[in-house]
């Protein structure tokens, strides 16, 4: 028995407002409804999670979700949440990003379920032949400038400016919901809370363009219990693009997670059940320093954001830095994921050439590659046995390092002590 789509976002933490009407609405049977994601960027990031997981209950319990790519909004710019004017893109980079979104979209949406399989649209389509006059004609004249000027999307820029390109924004996203509950029967429209004032615009352009009812949900910005932005790291954004955030260093952002952080995480973006989730969190409860809610987060997640074996390489790449690896593990690692891995980890540079013959351990932990202050200090914690090299320990000062001993023919992991790395690159 499917479970009632807004029982399911309520256990979990994912409503901030909804249209009075929307739980009788859902209770009359499956209906139609979307989301929209602008495409800014040539992959999704993290934060894009939590309407795509809206999507995904949207549909596990019955209904039809629509994922709009808005490659016409996408050339106004969402002036929600934002201090400045954004910089617009050109139509290339936007047609690019568009068809990247929509490949990221397709892993999580079911497009083969019969009457309630998603479907991708794009509002340029519906846009592309039409002019202004006929849109400020049409469309503009149902809105008061003083309606719009209401939202908090505009309100909050008016003393730092807004440009018109901006300011018309709801007045083309309202416009996208009018077309979908016109031609594909969409009744809701859902997203973030900081998108209630536009997706409230297009509610009422269909009450006045059409006289029909539409109706509107919308989830919490998610934040963290340290105050810090969610989803963003030192290096920016934590994408969905393996390519621009590794499926190691996605699985470490959610692994990293505070206990607190990850309870709430779990509700939001997993797709484990009540019970399962309770049952995690009691064991995490009896045995912290297991993370075991932080493991169930971070494996739900990157499964379904990359693959099993994704995640069971970032499982085995963690043991390396933080467990206790071995030799042959590290040996195993391709160049990509050993890099992510290291990534922090400084690096030096040394001369595959010199390897040729054989270059002293104490030599090349010391005077090439000052890791050591001297030969001496080298020599002393050698005979300590704080020295390995690939994880190997380091017994006898006088052994040397050849070229076979490289990573990928190319990189030797040096460990200092119990916590001190460093990944020697060889040129």
């Amino acid at each position: 028995m499917k479970m009632h789509f807004i029982d399911e976002l309520t256990w979990r933490g994912l409503i901030h407002d909804m249209m009075p009407g929307t739980r009788e609405l859902l209770d009359k049977g499956p209906i139609s409804g979307y989301i929209g994601f602008d495409p800014t960027a040539n992959s999704l990031h993290i934060g894009n999670l939590v309407p795509i997981t809206l999507l995904m209950h949207f549909q596990r319990c019955g209904h039809k979700p629509y994922a709009l790519v808005g490659g016409a909004t996408g050339m106004v710019g969402d002036p929600s949440g934002k201090s400045e004017e954004r910089n617009l893109l050109d139509e290339e980079t936007l047609r690019y990003n568009e068809s990247c979104i929509k490949k990221q979209l397709e892993k999580f949406l079911d497009f083969e379920s019969g009457s309630n399989s998603a479907e991708i649209v794009n509002n340029y389509d519906w846009f592309k032949d039409m002019n202004f006059l006929d849109f400020i004609r049409d469309v503009g004249k149902h809105i008061t400038v003083s309606y719009m000027m209401a939202k908090d999307s505009v309100k909050n820029r008016l003393e730092t400016g807004i440009s018109f390109t901006e300011f018309s924004y709801q007045l083309v996203q309202g416009y996208d919901f009018y077309h979908l509950h016109k031609n594909h029967n969409c009744m809701i429209q859902m997203g973030g809370s900081d998108q209630w004032g536009n997706i409230v615009t297009g509610s009422e352009l269909i009450r006045r363009m059409s006289n029909g009812e539409s109706y509107a949900l919308t989830n919490p910005l998610v934040t963290k219990s340290d105050g810090s932005k969610f989803g963003k790291t030192e290096k920016g954004n934590v994408w969905l693009d393996p390519k621009k955030t590794s499926p190691y260093q996605f699985y470490q952002f959610w692994l990293n997670s505070s206990d607190e952080d990850a309870g709430k995480f779990i509700r939001i973006f997993s797709l484990l059940d009540e019970e399962s989730i309770n049952d995690i969190e009691l064991q995490h409860q009896q045995d912290p320093p297991q993370r075991l809610l932080q493991k169930a987060l971070s494996k739900d997640i990157t499964i379904r954001v990359h693959s099993e074996q994704d995640y069971n390489n970032s499982v085995e790449a963690s043991q390396i830095l933080f467990g206790k690896s071995t030799a042959d593990k590290l040996k195993t690692l391709d160049e990509t994921l050993l890099l992510s891995v290291m990534e922090g980890v400084p690096q030096m540079n040394i001369s595959k050439d010199e390897l040729n013959d054989g270059t002293g351990i104490i030599e090349l932990i010391s005077e090439k590659t000052g890791i050591f202050k001297s030969k001496g200090e080298a020599r002393k914690m050698i005979n300590g046995g704080g020295v390995s090299i690939n994880k190997e320990k380091v017994i006898d000062p006088m052994a040397k390092v050849f070229k076979e001993n490289l990573l990928n023919n190319r990189y030797l992991l040096v460990q200092k002590g119990k916590k001190q790395y460093y990944l020697l690159v060889a040129n």
